[in-house]
């Protein structure tokens, strides 16, 4: 029961924390290329490490992901007022980065593909 009470709060917080970024953080650092992927709840619901994929080169994501730790205070506040949690978390942001593995995999998937299918037939 209490995991799937945490998963539709990570579900919810998910969704909202999204929406303030996009809507109510006026940072230029933080563009609007930001897309949650995942919130992971502590069980006391105290404490919420929040998952962003980024679309920009590794020294902006950087920089994106400085501003949100420093606006996370802000973020908390205005998406607390969109949820009714007795406390709502204390927000931490870090880059999610099985977009890239899954390509850096994909591409490999292909690269061998290709190899196996000049080895089968040869030109």
């Amino acid at each position: 029961m209490k995991k799937n009470r945490l998963a539709r709060v990570n579900s919810l917080l998910k969704e909202v924390i999204f929406e303030v970024i996009q809507k109510e953080v006026r940072n230029p650092n933080v563009t609007t290329f930001v897309t949650v992927t995942n919130v992971d709840t502590s069980a006391d619901l105290h404490h919420a490490k929040v998952s962003v994929s980024l679309i920009c080169s590794e020294e902006e994501k950087s920089k994106v992901l400085a501003a949100l730790n420093s606006a996370a205070g802000f973020i908390a506040v205005h998406a607390a007022k969109k949820v009714q949690l007795r406390y709502f978390p204390e927000l931490s942001f870090k880059i999610d980065t099985s977009i890239e593995e899954h390509m850096k995999i994909q591409q490999i998937l292909g690269e061998l593909e290709k190899e196996r299918n000049s080895r089968e037939h040869p030109n």
